[in-house]
């Protein structure tokens, strides 16, 4: 029996630096960076005081004020993407039985910033040990609970099949976009509303890395502050974001007459087992989860045309995955552009999977490979090709794209264009 093929018809991304594809595109592809001083909150108090901000108004984008109250930003985020996902894919859903459309959101850490308001209001800015719950939003549960998340997005789209909040910390938007794969392949499900969503630049988040240190202080220079790969780097810079996507079995799409973006061809994840934010430097467990992410794809290292990187900006990141890089593709990842667009977009948690798995698909489709934006000063120890400030042209016909999480955990996805022979 032939195995369902899988590919991503609808896409919709809402990133720092503009809301909409377009919008993501155009900056990336220009090399451009939304990392800002914070404007959420009073952040003068704080380590590092940098982030990549989304200019978002929930109502301009059709959210009502019952949406807008009950639901934590990042959820607000995710319903606004599913919606155009679907509105790209051209897809008719109420001609789908909902029973076989369903929904996979990944998140790291839920709704963060609503948490952390309401607390501010029952416990009266920290006053109180014992907190007042009769000051609290009639939906505080639903900001206790990331399956909030998912069940927003199957409400918006009326899809009634398997829902899932998928959250493994930083490889979340890989995870669930390779879940609702696996969902699709082993017939389950026909039709995937599949992403993430984070919005977690909040005052107990900023705290969170501050204590650990793995946040940039490069406070006196934002738009620079991220700079993956380079040897000056000192941290990564926080985001926001979401990206999602309508995936479906391959024949379905054809037989409907779908814009087909790109195949998931190949996925796969492991995890180091060896601590909750250290890194073995040979990235022997990333490598794995490429060479069997590869097997799944049918393709072998010589096919990857370009590498989308986590590229963190942390010290350790970097290392680890250019030597997992090396591990698993041999010679190729000599020959390979690589990038990371944290450089530009900054590191959105458990949405940034998704949101460069958009890129990757977007460089497919213009035959573009966007920049690492800030690489200046070369690191010795890295030491591929790391397409430095500027745009390369370059036909893109396979792309590989990883994520690192705390926790050990490492995802990898092979996203190919769908008119390659698959033997």
């Amino acid at each position: 029996m032939t195995a369902r093929r899988v590919v991503i018809t609808g896409i919709e991304v809402l990133a720092p630096g503009g809301v909409g594809v377009d919008a993501f595109w155009d900056l990336i592809s220009n090399g451009r960076t939304a990392t800002r001083g914070i404007t959420f909150f009073d952040a003068s108090t704080f380590r590092s005081r940098v982030a990549a901000e989304i200019d978002f108004d929930p109502e301009e984008h059709g959210l009502s004020p019952q949406e807008i109250r009950r639901m934590d930003r990042a959820a607000q985020l995710a319903v606004t993407a599913a919606r155009g996902a679907v509105r790209d894919s051209g897809i008719e859903l109420a001609d789908t039985d909902p029973y076989r459309v369903g929904v996979t959101v990944g998140s790291a850490v839920g709704a963060t910033m609503s948490l952390d308001q309401e607390y501010r209001v029952v416990s009266d800015s920290g006053r109180l040990s014992l907190v007042d719950h009769t000051y609290a939003v009639p939906h505080l549960y639903n900001f206790l609970v990331p399956s909030s998340f998912s069940a927003e997005v199957a409400w918006a789209v009326d899809a009634q099949g398997p829902n899932t909040v998928v959250s493994t910390g930083c490889t979340s938007g890989i995870d669930s976009v390779g879940y609702a794969a696996d969902l699709i392949r082993e017939g389950s499900a026909d039709v995937m509303i599949a992403g993430s969503s984070d919005a977690p630049i909040s005052p107990i988040t900023l705290a969170c890395f501050d204590a650990i240190k793995a946040t940039t202080p490069r406070d006196d220079d934002p738009a620079t502050a991220s700079r993956p790969f380079d040897g000056t780097r000192n941290g990564f810079v926080l985001g926001e974001g979401t990206a999602v996507f309508v995936m479906e079995e391959l024949e379905r799409a054809r037989a409907r007459g779908a814009h087909i973006y790109a195949e998931v061809a190949g996925y796969a994840s492991r995890s180091n087992a060896y601590h909750m934010t250290g890194l073995r430097p040979d990235g022997a467990e990333m490598a794995e989860a490429i060479r069997v992410a590869l097997d799944e794809a049918r393709m072998n290292p010589e096919q990857i045309d370009y590498i989308n990187a986590h590229g963190s900006g942390t010290k350790q990141n970097d290392r680890h995955e250019t030597s997992a890089f090396k591990r698993s593709l041999g010679r190729h990842a000599y020959e390979t552009p690589v990038s990371s667009i944290k450089s530009m977009v900054g590191h959105s948690l458990g949405a940034i999977g998704s949101i460069e798995i958009a890129a990757s698909v977007l460089a497919m489709r213009h035959s573009v490979v966007p920049p690492t934006a800030n690489l200046h000063t070369p690191d010795p120890e890295c030491d591929l090709d790391y397409v430095p400030l500027t745009a390369r042209e370059q036909r893109t016909d396979a792309v590989l794209t990883v994520g690192s999480g705390f926790g050990g955990f490492q995802s990898a996805m092979v996203l190919a264009r769908p008119e390659r022979t698959v033997t």
